[in-house]
């Protein structure tokens, strides 16, 4: 086995055991409000950004409307958001939070942000730091540089 077929195997297990479970860890808060971390991704720049349009959300996050609209829907059943025609153009609709949806991204952040601080605590502020400009490199130099 050369080296490349030894750093696939390590970057799969990687991927298997680590990489999957930080994305439970990390999803694990907002799944109690029948939301997946996407969902709650969404409802909080809805939060930061009032009147923000589908398309917006869309755009920045590179797919397409309807990708962004079948995660919209739960956001909508659970009363987290509702959806306000612009009084400009009323085939627009702007995405505004709800009272409910507030407090429920408040407390998934906060369910989150407690849980990322355990990691800190664990893992330590400078190594954390560190693997996240190594992961965040690896993701400018090869995940994005394919997508373009």
């Amino acid at each position: 086995m050369d080296d490349n077929e030894k750093l696939l195997d390590k970057a799969i297990d990687l991927y298997l055991t680590g990489l999957k479970g930080l994305g439970s860890f990390i999803s694990e808060p907002s799944a109690e409000y029948s939301l997946s971390f996407e969902q709650y991704l969404i409802l909080k720049k809805i939060i930061r950004k009032p009147k923000i349009k589908l398309m917006d959300i869309a755009e920045e996050r590179g797919v397409t409307r309807s990708a962004i609209s079948r995660q919209l829907r739960p956001l909508l059943n659970n009363n987290y958001i509702k959806q306000e025609a612009d009084p400009e153009d009323r085939r627009r609709l702007f995405l505004i939070s709800t009272p409910e949806g507030k407090q429920v991204e408040h407390r998934i952040s906060s369910l989150v942000m407690r849980r990322f601080s355990k990691w800190v605590d664990v893992y330590g502020k400078d190594r954390g730091a560190e693997l996240l400009d190594l992961l965040e490199d690896f993701n400018k130099q090869i995940i994005m540089r394919r997508r373009k």
